[in-house]
């Protein structure tokens, strides 16, 4: 019994932790940074002083959920290197950054907002800056992707996805996979007439009560 405790306290001690980042990382996106860490502790399930023995403020836990995030960003480029068809690996990047990102609904910004400098993301965004380039060049040989694309068009991309709102994160997650599949025809050499993902209804959610605005600068004749 002496010999297997320490283990069993350390599985534990793993299993706590990450329910706790489970947790706070869905409570921060549903609810925001604002949500109090008892409510974080309910809602997985552990009590109190286990909460703030893993994290003692609520910095180090949202910075701890913010750099999780990071790292999946990170493993989902890497995943698309690791692809032996680049054109394949170059597609499925794409496609499950931007839904990533969707299901994110603000979380990032909120943290950079809120905590500007509880983590040096430098390093990892220069990595992964380097790695999506990889990943074009290696798009590029197969003959699948335009000479013209380069980084810059990938980071636009990310930032012109994460523009997309929606009444909900289902409608978000669905809007982001149809610009995802736009954004693919349009970096192709050759466009894929294969049908889009189903459309986002998302223009209610968009336009204010009153004069359309996509039409007021338009003169009445």
């Amino acid at each position: 019994m002496t010999t297997r405790l320490p283990h069993t306290q350390r599985s534990d001690a793993r299993d706590n932790r990450e329910r706790i980042l489970d947790a706070a990382r869905e409570v921060f996106v549903t609810a925001g940074l604002e949500v109090p860490m008892r409510e974080i502790a309910r809602r997985a399930d552990v009590g109190p002083a286990t909460l703030y023995r893993h994290f003692p403020t609520k910095e180090l836990l949202v910075a701890e959920a913010f750099t999780e995030q990071m790292h999946a960003c990170r493993s989902i480029i890497e995943e698309g290197l690791a692809d032996p068809d680049p054109w394949r690996g170059f597609c499925g990047t794409v496609e499950k950054l931007c839904e990533l990102q969707a299901g994110d609904q603000g979380f990032t910004a909120a943290f950079m907002a809120t905590y500007p400098r509880a983590v040096d993301f430098t390093a990892i965004r220069s990595s992964s800056l380097t790695a999506a380039a990889e990943l074009i060049r290696r798009a590029k040989t197969s003959g699948h992707l335009r000479a013209d694309i380069a980084a810059d068009d990938f980071v636009l991309m990310i930032m012109a996805n994460n523009g997309i709102h929606a009444p909900s994160r289902s409608a978000r997650i669905a809007a982001s996979r149809r610009f995802a599949a736009l954004m693919i025809n349009a970096f192709r050499t050759s466009p894929d007439p294969s049908p889009l993902p189903p459309v986002a209804h998302l223009i209610p959610a968009l336009l204010p009560p009153g004069p359309n605005p996509l039409c007021s600068t338009i003169p009445r004749p």
